[in-house]
C-alpha cells in the first residue's frame, strides 16, 4: 500500500486523469473530493462490497433448474436433428 500525508487543499493524481483532493480535516473524518471521467466507477468500499455481494447473488439466482433442463433439452434436439 502506498501512503501519503497531505494537508487541506493538497491533492493526489491517479494516473494523469483522476485528482484526489483534501477537502477538509476534522477529528474522526477527512473528507475527500474526486475528479474523475465520468466513466470511472466511484463508490464507498462498504457500497462497492456490498454492489458486488448482489451481483453475485444475482448470478446464481439467474438460472433455475427448471430453466436449465429447458436448455439442455433445446441443445439435445438440435443435436439429434443434425
Amino acid at each position: 500500500m502506498l501512503v501519503f500525508s497531505r494537508k487541506k487543499d493538497e491533492a493526489i493524481m491517479v494516473g494523469s486523469d483522476i485528482e484526489l483532493k483534501i477537502i477538509s480535516i476534522g477529528r474522526d473524518s477527512v473528507k475527500i473530493g474526486i475528479n474523475a471521467p465520468r466513466q470511472v466507477a466511484i463508490h464507498r468500499k462498504e457500497i462497492f462490497l456490498a454492489i458486488e455481494e448482489e451481483n453475485r447473488k444475482a448470478a446464481l439466482k439467474s438460472i433455475n433448474s427448471n430453466q436449465l433442463n429447458f436448455l439442455k433439452g433445446l441443445v439435445q434436439k438440435d443435436s439429434e436433428d443434425e
